[in-house]
């Protein structure tokens, strides 16, 4: 069979699932399949640049996409005006401090030559500035978080559309990006594995502990949309005129409507980000990155700086996987904090990739689809199974109630086993990297 053929098959075997989803079940769970696929597919090419172009093992996926998450919070979120009054600008004044000293500790350590009073002089900025900082932080903290902690008690965001957040989440990723990969990209793989899923719990024991920012474990929810409401939806005429003509009723109309706008924003920025990855693997940019994945000492040879490259597409991965983190709470409409978990943010995306196809970007997007599909149909599925084959046993049955509670841990079977198989059948992905 034809690349080509055997590519667009492939595709249309997954949107047939969607479509029996729609079918079969409803078209509100076959849309919202198709959002979150289309989200995951953008993460899932933010990994393989990194990982299929330049073979950099970043295992702390999740962080990157918080940060997205915490953009949107940052960006559209209203001002709370009653906390800024309150200790907005001494936070503020912290943050600078902290940095000020960081920044400080960094000049004296790169511009005194290596002695005692090197040692000393930095050890004592150090300290020091961590008790100025704490002495001006911990108060305006305290006094933001204390302005109706039930509602409120932080400090909000710039009251901007949610759109621009998404690319902001992008650059908030970049810059972490940047901040981790001059301390962490010299190390060897299996240590840069380590190291960037620590930063990443690193950065999720922030966002759940630091309330100011954005209110930690009591999520913030209410997030502006750059679609309609359903409610507004169902009070416009022109709107119900259109559902009646299709023969459906306003709240299934409306909240289909709201999804296939999502679907409509969600592509447009997935193919955009596809076409961009695909230009970039066929340039001579790409053609290097491939080389120094292969063999870092030949083109170490070859005078390419293979350390700063790997900066290079270590920021531009993180950052896509930031925006899809700012997309995802955007459809989310709320943060919360304690829903980022490596299960989901890094081993699936890491399935996602190799199932697809690591170093294709065709196959990253296929991995995405096909992975959360089967990721959110296989438990009902499971549970289905199970009471087929539980049916003829009598209630009670000590069996039947295991294997019946057992349905739940289908997804992590199933993906264990779909895992082995490709890498057993096909170990290069369903869409290998030509």
């Amino acid at each position: 069979m034809k690349e080509t053929v055997r590519n667009t098959a492939l595709f249309a075997f997954v949107a047939f699932l969607i479509v029996l989803t729609g079918v079969m079940q409803s078209w509100n769970t076959a849309l919202l399949i198709l959002n979150m696929g289309l989200i995951s597919a953008i993460m899932a090419l933010g990994v393989n640049l990194q990982w299929g172009f330049a073979g950099l093992f970043n295992v702390g996926v999740m962080g990157f996409v918080a940060l997205g998450g915490l953009a949107a919070v940052l960006v559209s979120m209203p001002p709370t005006n009653e906390a800024w009054a309150a200790g907005g600008i001494r936070v503020l004044a912290g943050l600078l401090a902290g940095a000020g000293v960081v920044v400080a500790a960094i000049l004296v350590h790169r511009r005194m030559k290596p002695s005692r009073l090197r040692a000393l002089l930095t050890l004592i900025i150090l300290v020091g500035g961590f008790f100025l900082y704490r002495e001006v932080f911990d108060p305006g903290v305290d006094a933001v978080e204390d302005v109706d902690p039930a509602a409120t008690g932080y400090l909000g965001g710039l009251g901007l559309p949610i759109l621009v957040a998404w690319p902001v989440g992008g650059l908030l990723a970049a810059g972490a990006a940047w901040i981790i990969g001059k301390a962490a990209l010299g190390l060897r793989s299996d240590y840069l594995a380590i190291a960037t899923l620590g930063i990443a719990e690193i950065i999720l024991a922030m966002m759940k502990n630091e309330d100011w920012l954005a209110r930690g474990v009591k999520n913030v929810v209410g997030l502006p949309r750059p679609v309609p409401y359903e409610v507004d939806l169902q009070q416009s005429a022109d709107f119900l005129e259109r559902a009646e003509r299709l023969g459906l009723d306003p709240v299934t109309a409306s909240s289909l409507f709201v999804k296939l706008s999502y679907s409509i924003l969600f592509a447009a920025v997935l193919i955009l980000i596809l076409v961009l990855a695909q230009m970039a693997l066929k340039s001579p940019w790409g053609r290097m990155m491939r080389a120094i994945r292969d063999n870092e000492t030949a083109a170490r040879a070859m005078g390419k700086n293979v350390t700063a490259r790997h900066l290079q597409i270590f920021i531009l991965g993180s950052a896509i996987c930031g925006l899809a983190g700012a997309m995802m709470t955007t459809l989310d409409g709320q943060l919360t904090p304690t829903s980022y978990q490596p299960l989901r943010f890094t081993f699936l995306i890491w399935v996602m990739v190799i199932v697809g196809g690591s170093g294709n970007n065709l196959g990253a997007v296929l991995g995405g689809f096909l992975i959360w599909f089967l990721w959110v149909q296989v438990e009902p599925m499971g549970l289905f199974l199970m009471e087929a084959i539980t049916a003829s046993l009598p209630e009670g049955s000590a069996i039947k109630a295991h294997l019946l509670e057992s349905a739940a841990h289908m997804r992590l079977f199933t993906m264990g086993i779909i895992l082995i198989l490709v890498l057993r059948f096909s170990p290069r992905g369903l869409i290998p990297e030509r």
